[in-house]
C-alpha cells in the first residue's frame, strides 16, 4: 500500500527560500500570505532587475515570476535566472493572452511550470511542492554521487596494495549498481503505469464511447517498430497513442461522441483545438514532449488539409502518421468519424482510397499488411477460454479484457508474461473474475 500524499501546504524539506517577483503589490501579499504558513522563507520584489540584486546576495530556491512586468518581462528575468543560477526552480505565472511567448518562455528559462492566472490556490501549492520535493532528491543524487566519486578514489588507492579489498569494494559497487539500475526499471514501470492510467481517466470522461486507447497505442508502437524506428521513438508513440485524447478533456459532453463529419463548422473549429491542447497540457512533463508533438500533428494530412497548423507531407512528423491511421482505423468503426459505423472491412478500404491524401501511404501499407498477417495468425490458431490459473507466458489474448468497471484493460493481441499475469491473479483475488481467451502464438 502506497502511502497517502503529503498535503500541498506541507514543505518537501526545511527551510526553503522563495522569491516572488510580480510588479502588483497585492499580487506579492496574496502570494506571501498562501506560502507563509508552509514555513518558508519569503523573499519578495516589484521588478526583474530587483529581483536579480537579490539573487546576487540571498541563496534561493524557488522564483515565482509574473509574465507581465515593466521593464523587463518574466520571460527575460527567467532567461536571467536560467543562465546565472541555473540551479534555481523557475514558475511562471502568465494569461490565456500570453501562451506563445509563454512557449518561448519555458524553452528559453528552461522554465519548471507555468500556472495561468488567476492561479487555484491549490493547484499553486501542489506545483511549488512538487518542485521543490524534486529539488529536495535532487541534492540527495548529488549527494550519492558525491559518495560514488569518494569510494571510487578509496578503490584507486587501495588498489595499489590491497588487491582482496579492491574485489571486496568492487562487489558492493556492483550490487550498488544493480541495485540502482533495479530502481531505475522500477521507475520506468511507474512511469509506464502511470501515463496508462492518465489514458484511463480521459475514458472516464467520455460520456458514451470507449475508443480503447491502449488497443490504439500498442498498435501504433508495432506499427512503429515495424517501420525500422527505434524502441525509444517507438515509446513515444506509445504514449502518444494512450494520450492522444486527453485536450478533449475540456470539451462539452455533447461534442465527445458526435461524429466529426456531423459537427457544425463552429463545432469543427472548437474540437480541432483538442491536438495544439493536448500538446500544451503535455509539454512541462519533459518525458512527455516528443509524445506531445506527435499528438499535435497526429490530425495532420499529407494533402494540408489537416489541422491545427495546416502541416503537409514530410513536415508531418513519423510517429504522427503512425498514429494517425491507427486512430482513424478504429474511429471509423466506432462511428466517431461519420455518423455510420464501418465494419473492419469498410475501415481499411477508407485507408486504401485515402492513401497518400489524408494518410502516409507506406504506414497505410504496412499498417494493412501488419492486420492481414494478425487475421491469418488468428484464424489458424484454436482459441482457448480459460481462468487466470491456467494463463502461461507467450499466450496471446484473442479477446479485449474489460474491469468490472468496464475499462479496457489488456487489448486482443497482448502477449502475456509473468508480471502480468502475476498482476491478474491479484486482482482477481481482490474480487475480479474473468474468463480469458487466449491462443499460443505460431
Amino acid at each position: 500500500m502506497q502511502n497517502p500524499p503529503e498535503r500541498p501546504d506541507a514543505p518537501a524539506s526545511m527551510p526553503w527560500t522563495l522569491l516572488f517577483v510580480d510588479d502588483e503589490q497585492n499580487i506579492l501579499s496574496a502570494l506571501n500570505r498562501l506560502f507563509r504558513k508552509a514555513g518558508h522563507r519569503i523573499l519578495t520584489a516589484t521588478s526583474g532587475a530587483r529581483g536579480l540584486e537579490i539573487l546576487e546576495q540571498e541563496p534561493v530556491d524557488l522564483v515565482i515570476s509574473d509574465m507581465r512586468m515593466p521593464e523587463m518581462d518574466g520571460a527575460a528575468f527567467l532567461e536571467q535566472v536560467y543562465r546565472r543560477w541555473p540551479d534555481v526552480t523557475r514558475l511562471l505565472l502568465t494569461g490565456y493572452s500570453d501562451i506563445e511567448s509563454t512557449i518561448a518562455a519555458v524553452n528559453k528559462g528552461q522554465i519548471y511550470r507555468y500556472l495561468q492566472k488567476p492561479w487555484e490556490e491549490h493547484d499553486l501549492q501542489l506545483t511549488v511542492h512538487h518542485a521543490l520535493e524534486a529539488k529536495r532528491l535532487a541534492r540527495e543524487r548529488q549527494k550519492l554521487e558525491a559518495l560514488i566519486r569518494k569510494q571510487n578514489l578509496e578503490l584507486k588507492e587501495l588498489n595499489q596494495s590491497l588487491e582482496a579489498k579492491v574485489a571486496a569494494r568492487t562487489q558492493d559497487l556492483q550490487r550498488a549498481a544493480e541495485r540502482l539500475q533495479e530502481a531505475h526499471d522500477t521507475l520506468k514501470k511507474s512511469y509506464t503505469a502511470t501515463v496508462e492510467v492518465f489514458a484511463n481517466l480521459i475514458e472516464m470522461r467520455k460520456t458514451g464511447i470507449a475508443t480503447d486507447a491502449r488497443r490504439v497505442a500498442s498498435q501504433a508502437h508495432a506499427l512503429a517498430l515495424r517501420l525500422g524506428m527505434s524502441e525509444r521513438e517507438a515509446q513515444h508513440v506509445l504514449f502518444a497513442g494512450l494520450l492522444h485524447d486527453i485536450g478533449k478533456i475540456g470539451l462539452p459532453d455533447h461534442l465527445i461522441d458526435k461524429p466529426y463529419n456531423a459537427l457544425t463548422a463552429p463545432e469543427r473549429a472548437q474540437v480541432a483545438q483538442h491536438p495544439a491542447l493536448s500538446e500544451t497540457l503535455l509539454m512541462a512533463i519533459a518525458p512527455l514532449q516528443d509524445a506531445a508533438r506527435i499528438i499535435r500533428a497526429h490530425r495532420e494530412r499529407p494533402d494540408g488539409k489537416g489541422y491545427p497548423d495546416g502541416l503537409q507531407g514530410d513536415q508531418i512528423p513519423p510517429g504522427a502518421r503512425i498514429l494517425g491511421v491507427v486512430n482513424d482505423y478504429y474511429e471509423l468503426q466506432l462511428g466517431l468519424i461519420a455518423p455510420e459505423r464501418y465494419t473492419a472491412s469498410q475501415a481499411q478500404q477508407f485507408l486504401r482510397e485515402n492513401r497518400q491524401r489524408r494518410y502516409a501511404g507506406p504506414v497505410v501499407d504496412a499498417f494493412l499488411e501488419w492486420l492481414e498477417t494478425t487475421a491469418d495468425q488468428t484464424a489458424t490458431a484454436t482459441e482457448q477460454c480459460v481462468r487466470v490459473t491456467a494463463l502461461r507466458p507467450g499466450m496471446v489474448l484473442t479477446r479485449d479484457v474489460y474491469t468490472r468497471g468496464k475499462l479496457l484493460l489488456l487489448a486482443t493481441g497482448h502477449t502475456l508474461d509473468e508480471p502480468i499475469i502475476a498482476k491478474l491473479s491479484a486482482m482477481e483475488n481482490r474480487g475480479e473474475e474473468w474468463r480469458f481467451y487466449v491462443r499460443m502464438p505460431p
